[in-house]
């Protein structure tokens, strides 16, 4: 059983700051990329940042400058650090991982979401 537990989201106003965290769990042998997406109502899921297990990070253009990804490989965390949030990057979180079992699996996997709302 693989997990990824996710915390962090909440309300803040704009020009705000937010962390959000995520933790693989289970049966991982090795995980390779780690990012966030996201997705607002009546919009598709999209990108918001991503980092390789060598620590390469791509950006949506939309939150370069503003947030930043960083993975801790011996615990199996990633963090989205958010700040100078809008309203328009209100949406719902998604952590994702693309991981190597321990039976050697290979597979892609999403944590439930966590709510990011910005309103003054």
């Amino acid at each position: 059983q693989v997990q990824l537990a996710e915390s962090g989201g909440g309300l803040v106003q704009p020009g705000g700051s937010l962390r959000l965290s995520c933790e693989a769990s289970g049966s991982i042998l090795s995980i390779n990329n780690m990012g966030w997406y996201r997705q607002a109502p009546g919009k598709q899921r999209e990108l918001v940042a991503i980092i390789s297990s060598m620590g390469s990070t791509n950006y949506a253009d939309s939150v370069k400058g503003r947030f930043a990804i960083y993975r801790d490989n011996a615990k199996s965390t990633v963090t989205l650090q958010m700040n100078t949030l809008k309203p328009e990057d209100t949406a719902v979180y998604y952590c994702n991982a693309d991981l190597v079992l321990r039976n050697y699996y290979r597979g892609n996997y999403w944590g439930q979401g966590t709510q990011v709302t910005v309103s003054s």
